[in-house]
């Protein structure tokens, strides 16, 4: 998707932080009619974290904003539930998907929040009218899903909708499918001092790992490793080092 960024600080800011990351992106012009969104985010000292966002002029992102071209090179296209909360972007999310699907390119889904699958269960289904190829999403996501209390049930409704999927548990690691049997993953004990982001960074290190020729167990101890790094910093980024500590573990494994 092409970047929507206001013409402002924040704007500028975040862009910087891209290059800087050396993240590869498209930004035709800063929009001056909106500004840019921004996340509050409030943590309590149980690591926990609530969010409250604003979307600013991603909001108005569409069809229009696609880059069909990085879609066709790619391994996999990634798309989040949060993208089904407006028109413009849920008509983007579907477009992506029809694209990816005619250039045989792989797609991933994060379910992003409990709540979004209640508030839109109905556009939910119509992307997942045929199974996707891989999907991410917590335990608590998993049982709103198929709004039961019985992980089990869960799991069975989970592979009707995904050929692969990974079902996160915090600090009791995760649960991976793929396509044949489940493998749990154990996880890596730390003290947490922040959670926000350890879902992204789970997703990001998995397709990562399974980007790279690993199994999907592999690919699942890798999310472990890096989401449990995550979360014992006090923000949700790590630095180069880190990363590289990271991957240096994990190959030894």
């Amino acid at each position: 998707m092409r970047l929507c960024l206001g013409n402002d600080d924040n704007g500028r800011f975040y862009l910087n932080d891209l290059k800087k990351a050396g993240v590869d992106y498209k930004l035709d012009k800063y929009e001056d009619k909106d500004i840019t969104g921004t996340c509050l985010v409030m943590v309590t000292p149980d690591a926990e974290r609530t969010l409250c966002s604003f979307l600013g002029v991603n909001a108005t992102q569409s069809e229009n904003d696609i880059n069909p071209e990085a879609i066709i090179v790619s391994d996999y296209v990634y798309i989040e539930a949060y993208m089904i909360m407006s028109e413009p972007t849920f008509a983007a999310a579907i477009r992506i998907c029809d694209i990816a699907k005619l250039n045989n390119v792989k797609i991933a889904m994060n379910f992003s929040d409990a709540g979004i699958l209640i508030t839109f269960r109905d556009r939910l289904r119509e992307i997942l009218k045929k199974p996707i190829d891989l999907l991410f999403c917590n335990q608590y996501e998993a049982l709103n899903w198929v709004e039961t209390d019985n992980i089990d049930i869960a799991i069975d409704s989970l592979k009707k909708i995904a050929r692969t999927f990974a079902i996160t548990f915090g600090a009791d690691g995760a649960l991976v499918y793929d396509g044949i049997q489940m493998h749990a993953i154990e996880p890596y004990k730390v003290h947490a001092i922040n959670t926000t982001g350890a879902g992204d960074m789970f997703a990001g290190a998995f397709l990562f790992g399974i980007t790279q020729g690993k199994d999907i167990q592999t690919a699942g101890k890798l999310a472990c490793l890096a989401a449990a790094a995550v979360v014992s910093n006090d923000a949700p980024r790590l630095t180069a080092e880190q990363q590289q500590e990271i991957l240096q573990q994990w190959n030894s494994l």
